[in-house]
């Protein structure tokens, strides 16, 4: 069944923040995703969604977006951003969705998973810089441990021919500098490919389009027109 992604869909029924403040490409953009994922995406497919989800703060404010997202069609795999201030642990958070009865979310936090021949893993990243000051050289090694243990977990359940798939937030490499760490555990594991989100407004002709072996691909919702991108 085919596999789509897309990025900061910044959802904000429990938190006042309309997005169209942001300009008018970000006008009625819930309703024109709600639109573009159901005119794609069938029931047995999945969409994998890397981060800023929700403008809540908690899990009662994040609440009516999840329902949202689990109305959607599909199977869904979610990603930490850097505004999804209503994250947990994964206990926490699988115990929320069945809390509410979401049934086609599922959390991709230090783990992963297999669908249609990729495994799927990833985590939030840190920020591309040059010279980290100490505690974002901290939470820069986090990440990047927490996506090597996610790659382990997937090759663990990989098969023969499976594609290494992973999904970050934030991008790898931008402006010609890397966040090294997590660059690092790309080039390690000869990721093929990585799917990111965060950035915006960004011209494509900014954008690196590989670190390493890895190609890159940014797939915030705004850049794709709020249409998840089938990955081939």
């Amino acid at each position: 069944m085919p596999l789509y992604t897309i990025a900061d869909l910044h959802l904000s029924e429990g938190a006042d923040k309309p997005m169209d403040v942001f300009g008018p490409a970000w006008a009625n953009h819930k309703a024109r995703l709600e639109a573009a994922w159901r005119a794609l995406v069938g029931e047995e497919d999945t969409v994998v969604i890397p981060g800023d989800i929700s403008w809540g703060m908690k899990f009662d404010s994040a609440e009516r977006d999840l329902l949202f997202i689990d109305s959607l069609p599909g199977k869904k795999i979610i990603g930490k951003g850097n505004h999804d201030y209503w994250w947990n642990t994964l206990t926490k958070l699988n115990a929320f969705v069945e809390s509410i009865g979401a049934k086609s979310i599922h959390f991709l936090h230090n783990n992963a998973y297999r669908v249609e021949g990729k495994v799927i893993c990833g985590t939030r990243g840190w920020f591309p810089d040059a010279s980290y000051g100490e505690n974002d050289a901290k939470v820069a090694l986090r990440e990047a441990g927490r996506l090597r243990r996610s790659i382990e977990c997937g090759l663990s359940l990989a098969e023969e021919g499976d594609e290494l798939t992973v999904f970050l937030h934030y991008p790898p490499v931008f402006g010609g500098v890397k966040c090294a760490p997590v660059a690092e555990v790309l080039a390690e594991y000869r990721v093929r490919r990585c799917y990111y989100g965060h950035l915006h407004g960004v011209p494509a002709a900014a954008l690196e389009k590989s670190v390493g072996f890895t190609d890159l691909y940014l797939v915030s919702s705004d850049k794709l027109g709020f249409t998840p991108l089938l990955i081939e």
